[in-house]
């Protein structure tokens, strides 16, 4: 799991029928569907179903967030852009509430629809408002050069893998996309940094209104406290640095700093939550709840 290239066949899962089929893949790590998670042997431990729902929540609630631009980006390419990447969080959502779900006997639909407010995991900064490109630019910055260095360390990319073989194929999947999210955030951001005056001022706004939830992506506590000694988590606190580092090396490209700005309360690992996502839960669950089980 260190991230050389490798066969992952299904049946080291205990995978059979239409999942193993198609789960044999090249790939660093075991890049399974959420399908065949849902039907391999492991069956993860109340800390790491609690660690996958975190990061599966905050894939989901930024898919949702990102998924507004369709048929509204400036530009058809950008349309076309933000879908796609609504599209890949909302990939790694599925694999990781997937996976979270086996220790409760809940399906990837389960935890998505039928939670409340205060049962959901994910950081506020996912929640957040869109606002205008510029906002939505600034928030993408800071969370794929977050994800990046996250994934990179529990896929064994950078260091060594997570303990848990499953979170490490699943990162494993998802730093090779969100390294493209943070190449198109970190594009765009020098474009409309160097850009205009009204381009420059919207871009580095969104920056201040989403800096004070900055924070809380570097918030231990005991659960990543627990599963960091057993190599199954990262260290929030340990990934400040290089994602501080990395967005400041951007601004300097055109002459701004890092805000200094007061940290939000936070909250959101604890199921306390902002305002707004009351408002993305009723309009991403309406359907289902009110038709419990349809299908088509």
């Amino acid at each position: 799991m260190s991230g050389e290239l490798r066969t992952a066949p299904a049946a080291d899962f205990g995978v059979e029928g239409d999942a193993a089929a198609s789960a044999t893949r090249i790939t660093p790590g075991f890049a399974l569907r959420p399908e065949d998670i849902a039907l391999q042997a492991d069956t993860p431990g109340e800390e790491a179903a609690q660690y996958a729902l975190r990061l599966g929540d905050d894939a989901l609630i930024l898919a949702q967030r990102l998924a507004y631009w369709v048929s509204r980006a400036p530009e058809l390419e950008e349309d076309i852009a933000l879908g796609n990447i609504a599209l890949d969080c909302l990939g790694h959502a599925r694999s990781l509430l997937t996976y979270a779900g086996r220790a409760w006997g809940k399906t990837e639909d389960d935890l998505a629809y039928f939670r409340d407010e205060d049962e959901f995991r994910c950081a506020h900064i996912m929640e957040h408002p869109t606002g205008d490109f510029g906002r939505t630019i600034a928030r993408q910055l800071v969370v794929s050069v977050y994800f990046h260095a996250l994934y990179s360390r529990l896929s064994g990319a950078v260091g060594e893998a997570s303990a848990d073989p499953t979170i490490a194929a699943i990162a494993a999947k998802a730093v090779k996309e969100v390294d493209y999210h943070r190449d198109h955030s970190v594009q765009w951001a020098l474009r409309l940094g160097d850009g205009t005056e009204e381009s420059r001022r919207r871009f580095l706004h969104g920056l201040d209104l989403t800096w004070p939830a900055v924070e809380e992506l570097f918030e231990d506590d005991d659960l990543t406290r627990s599963l960091s000694e057993q190599g199954v988590a990262v260290l929030p606190s340990s990934l400040r640095e290089q994602v501080l580092g990395e967005i400041s090396a951007v601004l300097a490209e055109f002459d701004a700093e890092l805000p200094q700005l007061p940290a939000a309360t936070g909250g959101g690992r604890r199921g306390q939550h902002s305002e707004y996502l009351g408002y993305i839960l009723a309009e991403m669950q309406v359907l289902a709840r009110q038709h419990p089980g349809a299908s088509w």
